[in-house]
């Protein structure tokens, strides 16, 4: 392997692990108030949502495909089923409604 590449690999680990390190580290000691420790919870949640409800609407030219699937996700978790049975379930739905329409 190229000696440049074994060095951008090491520079790109440093650079993600600083980020990561300097807030474990200065920060460990500080107690941040109730309403940030709530904030900072629901933050990949947040992250989430923006990651999958673009795909919702934009993954198939037939915008009720997209819906349909988040739909059918939404009430197999709502009734507390496992991931993969979510999952499996939206495919099935999906399969089902493209076959048919």
């Amino acid at each position: 392997m190229n000696s440049s590449i074994i060095l951008i690999i090491i520079g790109m680990g440093i650079v993600t692990y600083i980020p990561r390190m300097i807030p474990l580290v200065f920060l460990s000691e500080i107690k941040l108030p109730d309403f940030l420790q709530n904030v900072l919870k629901n933050v990949p949640y947040a992250a989430l949502g923006t990651l999958i409800i673009p795909g919702v609407f934009f993954m198939n030219d037939d915008i009720w495909f997209g819906i349909i699937g988040a739909l059918t996700a939404v009430i197999a978790a709502y009734f507390g089923a496992n991931v993969i049975i979510v999952v499996m379930s939206a495919i099935g739905v999906l399969a089902i409604y493209g076959f048919l329409f």
